[in-house]
């Protein structure tokens, strides 16, 4: 049995990505055994929490975090100016497509937009994604203006390599949300043909376990009961 692979990727760096995928890792738990693959890493200062252990704090779930590099840029730049080597792409698809023979779902974060580069070949999670065909895919994008922009971008550009994402998460919703929040509340899957999966509160990473647990349910919406964690 090969369980089934969901790739976050987000419109771009600070959208919400990791907390996003700690709420679908929550959700795809209930139904049967997790993972989630932090592919690269960068800028985690030492006793600082990568995005990986992030996700274990809040889900239990076990997590991998494959590369590691210190300075918080770009993968593919951070180990030109550590002078180190990484992994290409392919590498890391056939360590998720290993770890799917042994999980219900493997969920795998991206790092910054869908175009950032994670090695130093220039592969893209986009051309990780492609490597992966089975793989579904979920955008995390922000509540405030520019994100219909960043969103068409990103959801063109997947549909550009033959994917179809399978619907959108907002990753940090404000606590006191104004016009243009509210606006693109609706208009984003206007623009974007994809329903609007979950919306998540600005804040939610700081709960604790028991609590992200028991709220994480309540932040998907009835269109993500088109997706359901496992067939």
């Amino acid at each position: 049995m090969t369980g089934r692979i969901l790739v976050v990727t987000g419109t771009s760096t600070g959208v919400g990505k990791t907390i996003a995928t700690a709420a679908l890792a929550v959700r795809a738990a209930a139904a049967g055994s997790v993972v989630v693959v932090k592919p690269v890493q960068t800028g985690v200062a030492a006793g600082e929490e990568g995005d990986a252990e992030v996700v274990h704090r809040l889900t239990g779930c076990a997590v991998q975090e494959l590369t590691a590099l210190d300075e918080a840029l770009a993968p593919d730049s951070a180990a030109r100016r550590a002078g180190v080597g990484i992994p290409p792409v392919g590498e890391y698809t056939d360590r998720i497509r290993v770890l799917a023979q042994f999980h219900d779902m493997v969920l795998v974060e991206g790092a910054g937009g869908l175009l950032v580069r994670l090695d130093t070949d220039g592969g893209t999670l986009l051309d990780l994604m492609a490597e992966l065909p089975q793989a579904e895919v979920v955008v995390v994008t922000g509540a405030g203006l520019g994100t219909l922009n960043h969103t068409e971008l990103t959801v063109g550009a997947l549909r550009a390599r033959g994917l179809d994402p399978v619907g959108l998460v907002v990753g940090s919703w404000p606590a006191e949300p104004g016009l243009a929040e509210h606006c693109n509340l609706e208009d984003l899957p206007r623009v974007t043909g994809l329903p609007l999966l979950a919306v998540i509160p600005e804040g939610s990473g700081g709960l604790a376990r028991e609590a992200f647990h028991a709220a994480a349910p309540m932040w998907f919406l009835q269109n993500a009961d088109a997706w359901p964690p496992h067939a």
